[in-house]
């Protein structure tokens, strides 16, 4: 489903809008370093309906968290999940969009916290909701920047662009090639002999816990010891910075570089190159940036096992969360196999979330 049909307006007055998930394919923790990342949307979403009223007072209730609410204007940090749907309207406030207060029932079929941005997608859907509910101003890719700085702003989460990006902009199913630099995105086709594979770990991870933002201080840091606005603007192999700063430096610098190779193989039809792409990207996740945990690296050595599958790596930010594979087609019960073993190793309670 597109943008231009991402919001419908009932004969009540009442809006519904919605917004996807995403995978990433490959390309973790670049987008906050000005890099390139290659997310595909994702099949399940979130969806918001909402009513306008006369006054200023926000009601929502989530099927999955509850009821809330607040007035508009009086927006208050640290009330739980309600805080992603204040951030927004304190974000358009600040920004003179003038809007009231309204009803909003949110529902989703999208896990939360297994690092496929049902925040980004809730954040979208509620501003796509907005601007069609009061006539707002804003253009797709607006939609996507209020939801960050919504993030960065009054929730505490400094994420870079691409969840929102890709919740915004991206059609199920197709990589979306996003240089957050620029903000220029471009569709790489999915080979018809490749299949993704999506498995929530059954750990939830948490970017609030403190380790997102901390990574995102170290590139900062070396980006500043190193001369340059954004690690985007260097290159080689060793930069003289202390050990851990020079991992996640490398890190970044050789995930750059793995991207732009997964785009041309793709293009390429040449699903062992991504597979050992993807299998690289998970082990510089694992060492130099260290955001990788022991249920996820289960999980990826035991889909890596499976004859079908000829890649796979963390995906999201890590700390819990998913894995995503590239399988070759034909083998559906393949996800279910590695879902099925990584229980019973772990204890865990995984669930398949691609293919549906």
């Amino acid at each position: 489903m597109d943008a231009a049909r991402a919001a419908s307006r009932s004969s009540t007055g009442t809006v519904m809008a919605s917004a996807p998930g995403r995978v990433n394919l490959i390309g973790e923790h670049t987008d906050y370093n000005g890099g390139f990342v290659l997310p595909v949307v994702l099949p399940r979403r979130v969806v918001v309906e909402l009513t306008p009223r006369d006054d200023m007072h926000v009601r929502v209730r989530s099927d999955a968290l509850g009821d809330a609410e607040y007035v508009i204007g009086e927006e208050v940090q640290g009330q739980g999940w309600v805080d992603r749907v204040q951030a927004i309207t304190f974000v358009l406030g600040r920004d003179g969009h003038r809007i009231r207060g309204f009803q909003a029932r949110m529902r989703s079929d999208l896990p939360i916290g297994a690092g496929l941005a049902s925040s980004a997608a809730l954040a979208v859907a509620l501003v796509r909701a907005l601007r069609d509910a009061f006539g707002l101003a804003i253009d797709d890719r607006g939609i996507a920047l209020f939801a960050q700085r919504a993030d960065h702003e009054f929730v505490g989460v400094r994420s870079g662009i691409m969840d929102q990006l890709v919740a915004s902009l991206g059609k199920d199913g197709v990589p979306l090639l996003i240089d957050t630099r620029s903000l220029g995105v471009s569709e790489v086709p999915l080979p018809a002999a490749a299949e993704l594979l999506v498995i929530d770990s059954g750990v939830a991870h948490d970017n609030l816990s403190g380790a997102y933002n901390l990574r995102r201080r170290e590139c900062e840091e070396a980006a500043g010891r190193l001369g340059v606005a954004s690690l985007r603007e260097i290159d080689g192999t060793e930069w003289g910075l202390p050990d851990q700063l020079e991992r996640r430096v490398r890190h970044v610098v050789t995930e750059n570089a793995r991207v732009l190779r997964t785009v041309d193989a793709l293009r390429a039809s040449d699903l062992e190159a991504v597979g050992t792409l993807l299998d690289a990207s998970h082990a510089s996740l694992r060492d130099d940036y260290e955001v990788s945990s022991p249920e996820l690296d289960l999980l990826v050595e035991i889909a890596r096992a499976q004859p079908a599958v000829l890649g796979a790596r963390l995906t999201g930010a890590g700390f819990g969360g998913s894995i995503v594979a590239i399988a070759r087609v034909g083998r559906r019960d393949t996800a279910e196999r590695i879902a099925a073993e990584y229980a019973t190793r772990s204890g865990k309670s995984p669930s398949v979330v691609l293919p549906v």
